[in-house]
């Protein structure tokens, strides 16, 4: 079996599997549980000077007859004593040795206000620090979270404190709620984090009740933004990541989080630069056993690349990801349907029909059998076709050669701007 375990930015961990700062890591309890259950690590529920939570403060967006496609959260950081959050971390941290813990940090933008949690919660033997500069209600409200996640100078700033007493790596975790999020990523490492984490949730409302005119959830008929995760946020944190991860002048190791909720989730954020990740909804719907069919799925998709540590998948995919205007104009894919795994339904001929290319047919064949019919000289490659399809193995996506050479906007218009100038030199000469 391939070795599982990981070194992110210094800090160890029997796998990637890590809980994410969230109710499933509220008290020691939890985490204790969830290390029983095989998690390697956990980010403890955000610590700071105790809130007061409302009730309620979560709600899920359900699709399609899903449960949970997307979570909604108003729920803020621990409401419980500091005291009592490093007695448990102490005690966990002593009954398993071998497991990773790092504390979720959260307090107002202060110099002292860092130096001083920083300084207790390494004390108690906290493997690493991670800054809450995310959450994106409530503790934004009061200059906190994704308040200070906003401010890339700010985020400099305090990480900067923080590395100022800090004996052990610090992460940064960052906000989804901005413009760019690499900007943001490198003020952190100017601040000289060893690492960062994303995404926190994102600024959301999860519904509106029809019949009370209440929104979802409610606190006494007044509800308020709060942060939104699960499977729905996985391609914007998966992009996120992509983008942090191929930018030079990030350059630090990155946990993975969002939507992640199977092993195959955790190989694409690996590949797209994560050496670890972080789950939180997955659990909260189905329990810490969940992660038992991760580490199953992960060794064997490893043993079945020939690898031997989960370490060679980090960042595998980078390359490949790139801007729009490096991709081949030229690169040409049609649609092309097998009669024989057909059946008929029409979703293809429909979707193409009125919201693509009109290029697919209803045709009878040679018995006298109704078909579907690909025109591929109008075909655009697309892939909705495919896509809407429910048939397995009904439609291939098929690559042609279309006799051209690669040939990416950005090359197109340096030949047009040389042509240009080829003219203006001619013009003034």
């Amino acid at each position: 079996m391939a070795d599982l375990s990981i070194d992110f930015a210094g800090i160890k961990s029997p796998n990637p599997f890590w809980l994410a700062s969230a109710p499933p890591t509220n008290t020691g309890y939890q985490v204790q549980r969830a290390f029983e259950a095989g998690w390697g690590g956990a980010v403890w529920k955000t610590l700071g000077e105790p809130v007061i939570n409302t009730s309620s403060r979560f709600a899920a967006v359900h699709f399609n007859g899903q449960r949970v496609a997307g979570f909604n959260n108003i729920e803020l950081i621990t409401d419980r004593p500091l005291e009592v959050n490093l007695k448990e971390i102490y005690e966990t941290k002593k009954r398993f040795p071998n497991n990773t813990i790092i504390a979720s940090l959260m307090v107002e933008p202060k110099q002292e206000k860092w130096h001083e949690i920083v300084k207790r919660v390494e004390a108690v033997g906290v493997d690493g620090l991670e800054l809450n500069f995310g959450c994106p209600h409530g503790m934004a409200e009061r200059g906190m979270g994704a308040a200070s996640g906003q401010q890339p100078d700010l985020v400099q700033a305090q990480t900067t404190w923080v590395k100022e007493v800090a004996t052990t790596p610090v992460i940064v975790k960052l906000t989804p709620n901005i413009t760019d999020i690499t900007v943001v990523a490198r003020h952190a490492v100017k601040g000289g984090a060893d690492a960062i984490s994303l995404i926190n949730t994102i600024n959301s409302l999860a519904g509106v009740d029809i019949h009370s005119w209440n929104t979802i959830p409610n606190v006494g008929g007044q509800g308020a933004h709060g942060g939104y995760c699960g499977p729905a946020v996985k391609p914007i944190a998966l992009s996120m990541v992509a983008e942090c991860a191929r930018d030079r002048a990030v350059g630090v190791p990155i946990s993975g989080i969002g939507g992640i909720s199977t092993w195959q989730d955790v190989v694409e954020f690996m590949l797209m630069g994560s050496t670890g990740i972080q789950v939180c909804t997955a659990v909260m719907h189905h329990g810490f056993r969940i992660v038992e069919e991760m580490i199953d799925g992960l060794n064997n998709y490893l043993d079945e690349k020939g690898l031997a540590s989960v370490m060679e998948l980090i960042g595998k995919s980078v390359p490949k990801y790139s801007n729009w205007g490096d991709l081949d104009l030229n690169y040409t894919v049609v649609a092309r349907i097998n009669e024989d795994n057909c059946i008929n339904c029409n979703k293809c001929h429909i979707a193409c029909e009125d919201a693509s290319h009109q290029c697919i047919d209803m045709l009878t064949n040679a018995e006298g059998k109704a078909i579907l019919q690909v025109r591929e000289e109008d075909c655009v490659g697309c892939n909705l076709c495919s896509i809407v399809c429910p048939a397995e193995g009904a439609i291939d996506m098929v690559a042609l050669d279309s006799g051209a050479a690669p040939m990416t906007w950005n090359q197109r218009n340096q030949v047009i701007s040389g042509l240009n100038g080829s003219y203006s030199e001619v013009e003034v000469g």
